[in-house]
């Protein structure tokens, strides 16, 4: 089979590689697209190493039909198209045992610790894969991981109708929670982003969002300014490196300055950087920080709502480039990272 295979860092080689065989409790899955997340361009130019170790296969958004079904197997078929899951739990650590699986010690995931989805094929265990319905587009199908974490953050915050959300980030992490936002409240939603590209593909596609760019308003005096001083229910910050703005706090800091009382921030942002906040302020509104990573048994939720149409992952996709031109769509995100959303490799 071919694969875009990372050689050495930040230089990709598509090339043959051998395919995977299929083992009794596993399904080959012939990949049709994979989606490039923040975490490639990370790997990209080493910075997870020793983690993601050189030469591997990443990729850990990726979706495809079943190609073949391993003996013993159940519940799969030649033909079903399917979502991959790449997280594996150790099950043994004490986060494991209380259920709690996003915070397993151990974690790992496809395209990160090992082989993963830029490929024409992978065979995994039946449980890392979720069915979707024929019509839905495969494309689509490769946007179900980032989804999960989009709506495994709106549970980990439990937003409810009627909830008023501040998003920090309006990149791809920022969009998804915007959109797995919107199918459980109609109540308005802020998204604040120096990037006007970014602000107006979230208000052009859904109703009652109000766009904030931190470079030209304050964006905690905005929130309050519209929800006469009470603030939100809910703050999610999903800038992880942030951008320092004169006048501007952090991002944390804001999230926490927009909260009403009792109210609730949810960060998902994996910066290096320091983020200072000033605790009085949270103890003041008796609220709560909380984070949220990966996913955690949301891409049947996802799917569901995929299905039904209550999703609109065609606003996510700026770009597909075949699976052939891997270094080449990198090259692109590394210069013009402002301009795109997610880019898709096409492996079919």
């Amino acid at each position: 089979m071919k694969a875009a295979v990372l050689e050495s860092y930040n230089h990709f080689v598509w090339k043959d590689v051998e395919t995977p065989k299929v083992k009794p409790d596993e399904v080959l899955v012939r990949i049709q697209f994979a989606s490039i997340c923040g975490t490639d361009m990370h790997i990209f130019p080493g910075d997870f190493h020793p983690r993601s170790p050189v030469p591997f296969i990443p990729g850990h958004e990726m979706g495809g039909v079943v190609a073949e079904v391993g003996n013993g197997v159940s519940g799969f078929n030649p033909g079903d198209k399917v979502a991959v899951d790449p997280i594996i739990w150790c099950g043994e650590c004490p986060a494991c045992k209380r259920k709690h699986y996003p915070a397993c010690t151990s974690l790992k995931l496809l395209g990160v610790d090992m082989n993963g989805g830029f490929a024409e094929y992978i065979s995994v265990p039946p449980h890392m894969l979720f069915k979707t319905a024929p019509h839905i587009p495969d494309q689509h199908v490769a946007l179900v991981e980032i989804y999960g974490i989009g709506f495994h953050a709106n549970n980990r915050a439990q937003t409810a109708e009627g909830d008023i959300i501040a998003i920090w980030g309006a990149g791809r992490v920022g969009q998804v929670i915007l959109q797995a936002a919107r199918t459980k409240t109609t109540g308005t939603i802020f998204m604040v982003d120096p990037l006007e590209n970014r602000l107006q593909i979230a208000v052009g596609n859904y109703d009652n969002v109000i766009p904030v760019n931190p470079k030209k308003e304050n964006p905690v005096e905005v929130i309050r300014k519209h929800t006469g001083g009470k603030g939100v229910d809910i703050a999610f910050e999903a800038v992880g490196h942030a951008e320092e703005i004169e006048g501007v706090n952090t991002p944390v800091r804001s999230c926490i300055q927009s909260l009403r009382g009792g109210g609730k921030v949810c960060v998902l942002g994996l910066g290096d950087e320091p983020a200072p906040i000033v605790f009085k302020e949270l103890i003041w509104k008796e609220g709560q920080i909380i984070t949220s990573r990966v996913s955690d048994g949301e891409f049947t939720e996802v799917i569901d709502h995929l299905n039904a149409g209550n999703l609109k992952p065609d606003a996510l996709i700026s770009k597909v480039m075949p699976g052939s031109e891997t270094q080449q769509a990198f090259e692109l995100l590394q210069k013009e990272k402002g301009k795109y959303l997610k880019v898709l490799l096409d492996f079919s």
